[in-house]
C-alpha cells in the first residue's frame, strides 16, 4: 500500500566538518550543509521551493536575522521561518514541527540547518583576533536560554553543565551503591566503544580509538573538568561543524522522483521535561521525564527497544547516557552500540546542533541496511541540565499514524506561525519540586557534589547540593584544599556537613 501523499519523509541529509582553520563563518556553513542536503536528495530546485527554513541556535556568532540571511543565500522565500533557542533538543522539536505541518497539509518542504565554528573562534582568540563575520546583530541579543538559573545557583556559580552533570552523577552513583572506582571503570567501559565508532566516522572531530583506562585516568592531557569527569568523557564543544536535514511530503517526493529507498520516516517522537533546577529534583540521579518520552515515542512508533537496529543516545555526559539506557531499557554495553556518530565527546558537540548530526548519520545508516521489513533507529536529545528530552524513532517505512509533537516547545521555537501541530502532546513531568533555600546555617547531608578543576588541572572549589532538615535543599561551596582532596577520595554523598552563610554563599565544612 502506498503511503498517504501527506506523509512526511526525510529525503536529504548532510554533515560537514572543517578541520583546516579558520573555518567559514556559520552562515557559510549553513548554506554549505543545506546545498549538500539538497544534493543528497537528488532533487534539483528543491531549495528554491522550501516552505520552511528553521535554523538551530548558533552560539559562536549572532546574526541580525539568521533565517532571512540563509534564505537569501538559497534564493528561497519560505513563509515559515524559525530560529531556535539554546537546547540540545531543538533540532528534533524543529523536525517534529516540520513533520507535523507537512502531515497537516500546511507545507511540502522544510529545511532544518545548524552550525558552530568554536574551533575557529578559539584559534582567533589565541591569536588576539576577533572574527570579522557578516551581518552581526546590533545590539547583541541576550543569551538564548528561555529561563535563567536560580539565584542560589548563580551565587554558588553552579550554571555550567560541566558542574551540574557531575553532581547528578555522584547522586546516581551513591543511589546505585557503586564505589568511586566502580563508577570510573563503568564509565570507561561504556564510552570506549564510542571512540571506535568515531574513528570510523569521517565527520567525527576526534578519530582516535581509546581504551577505557585512557578515557577515565587523569593526566596532563586528560585533566579533570568537573570531578569525577575527565576531559575525554565530556562533550567536545570546540568544533567547526555543520549539518542539515530536508523533509518533504511523500507527494512531493514522488513528483520529484526521489527513490523510495532514499526516504526515511519519522515514525514517532516525543518530548518531556524534568524539574529545571538540579537541586529541586526529588531524585537527582535519574530522569522520570526521559522515561516518559521514551514510552510515548515507542508507543507512537509502534515499536520497542528490541526492534531497534541502531541507536544514538545523547552522550554529553555519562549520567545522561546512563539515564537514557535506563529509560530505554537497554544495557550500556548493548552490542548494537550507543551511537552512530561516535557521540558528543568524540564525534563533536556543536552546542545545540548535535542531533542534526545524529539524525543525518542515522538516516544514512538506515538507508544502508534495508531489510525484508522496516529497519528502525532511535535518536535522542537532551537540553539544559538533563532537563529537556526528545526521543525520535526513525524508520525505512512510515508507521500507521504519525505522532506529531508538543506544540510550542519553548526550547525550540517550534510552532511559530503554524496552526497545525498534530498528535497528542507528551505531558511535561510535573513532580513536586524540592524547595531550595538560598542560605542555611547548621547541619545538612550531602545529596550530590563535584569538585571544579581549572584548565591547569588543579582543583578550584567543591560544589555541593545538600539535604536540609525539613525537606528543602541548598547549595554550598568548599574552598579548603584538604577537604576537596578528601571529597575526591571518599564518598561524600550521605555525609553530614556544616553550612555557614558567607554572604550569598553557603560555605561547607566537615
Amino acid at each position: 500500500m502506498s503511503p498517504d501523499p501527506r506523509t512526511p519523509c526525510l529525503v536529504g541529509v548532510a554533515q560537514h566538518t572543517v578541520r583546516d582553520l579558520p573555518a567559514p563563518e556559520p552562515l557559510d556553513l549553513w548554506e554549505l550543509a543545506a546545498r549538500e542536503a539538497a544534493a543528497d536528495a537528488g532533487a534539483p530546485g528543491l531549495l528554491e521551493r522550501l516552505d520552511s527554513i528553521q535554523v538551530v541556535y548558533t552560539e559562536s556568532w549572532q546574526y541580525d536575522d539568521p533565517v532571512a540571511r540563509l534564505a537569501e543565500r538559497l534564493k528561497a522565500d519560505p513563509r515559515h521561518r524559525v530560529y531556535s533557542t539554546v537546547s540540545g533538543t531543538a533540532p528534533q522539536t524543529l523536525l517534529g514541527t516540520a513533520a507535523a505541518a507537512i502531515a497537516a497539509g500546511e507545507m511540502d518542504a522544510a529545511l532544518v540547518a545548524g552550525a558552530e565554528a568554536f574551533a575557529t573562534r578559539r584559534a582567533l582568540r589565541r591569536a588576539g583576533e576577533r572574527p570579522a563575520w557578516s551581518h552581526p546583530a546590533h545590539p547583541r541579543p541576550p543569551y538564548g536560554w528561555e529561563r535563567p538559573p536560580h539565584p542560589a545557583e548563580l551565587a554558588h556559580e553552579l550554571f555550567l553543565p560541566v558542574h551540574t552533570y557531575p553532581i547528578m552523577e555522584t547522586a546516581r552513583r551513591a543511589a546505585a551503591g557503586e564505589s568511586i572506582e566502580e563508577e570510573f571503570r563503568g564509565r570507561g567501559r561504556m564510552m570506549a566503544p564510542m571512540t571506535r565508532v568515531a574513528a570510523a566516522n569521517p565527520h567525527a572531530w576526534e578519530r582516535v580509538v581509546r581504551t577505557p583506562e585512557e578515557l577515565v585516568t587523569p593526566s596532563a592531557q586528560n585533566r579533570f573538568v568537573g570531578w569525577p569527569y575527565t576531559k575525554r568523557t565530556v562533550a567536545l564543544a570546540e568544533v567547526d561543524q555543520a549539518a542539515a536535514v530536508i523533509m518533504v511530503s511523500t507527494g512531493l517526493a514522488d513528483r520529484l522522483g526521489i527513490p523510495r529507498d532514499r526516504r526515511v520516516h519519522l515514525r514517532g517522537w516525543a518530548y518531556a521535561e524534568d524539574t529545571w533546577e538540579v537541586a529541586a529534583r526529588p531524585v537527582m540521579g535519574a530522569s522520570p521525564a526521559m522515561a516518559a518520552a521514551a514510552r510515548h515515542a515507542f508507543a507512537r512508533a509502534g515499536v520497542g527497544a528490541d526492534d531497534l537496529g541502531a541507536l544514538d543516545l545523547y552522550s554529553c555526559f555519562a549520567v545522561a547516557l546512563r539515564a537514557a539506557c535506563a529509560a530505554t531499557g537497554i544495557d550500556p554495553l548493548d552490542p548494537r552500540g550507543l551511537t552512530v556518530t561516535g557521540g558528543l565527546p568524540y564525534a563533536g558537540a556543536p552546542v545545540s546542533v548535535y542531533v542534526l548530526h545524529s539524525t543525518a548519520a542515522m538516516a544514512r545508516r538506515l538507508r544502508a541496511e534495508p531489510g525484508p521489513g522496516p529497519v528502525h533507529g532511535l535518536v535522542t536529545g537532551v537540553g539544559m541540565h538533563l532537563t529537556k528530552h526528545t526521543y525520535a524513532v526513525w524508520s525505512t517505512e512510515p508507521g500507521e499514524a504519525f505522532g506529531g509533537g508538543r506544540g510550542g516547545d519553548p526550547g525550540s521555537g517550534a510552532g511559530a506561525g503554524l496552526a497545525g501541530l498534530r498528535g497528542a502532546a507528551v505531558p511535561v513531568h510535573t513532580a513536586e519540586p524540592v524547595p531550595i533555600a538560598d542560605t542555611w546555617e547548621g547541619t545538612a547531608t550531602v545529596a550530590g557534589y563535584t569538585v571544579a578543576h581549572g584548565r591547569d588541572g588543579a582543583a578550584e572549589r567543591g560544589i555541593l547540593v545538600v539535604d536540609l532538615p525539613g525537606g528543602a535543599r541548598a547549595h554550598a561551596c568548599v574552598r579548603d584544599p584538604g577537604l576537596m582532596a578528601e571529597a575526591e577520595a571518599a564518598e561524600l554523598v550521605g555525609r553530614e556537613v556544616r553550612l555557614v552563610p558567607d554572604g550569598a554563599v553557603n560555605a561547607a565544612t566537615w
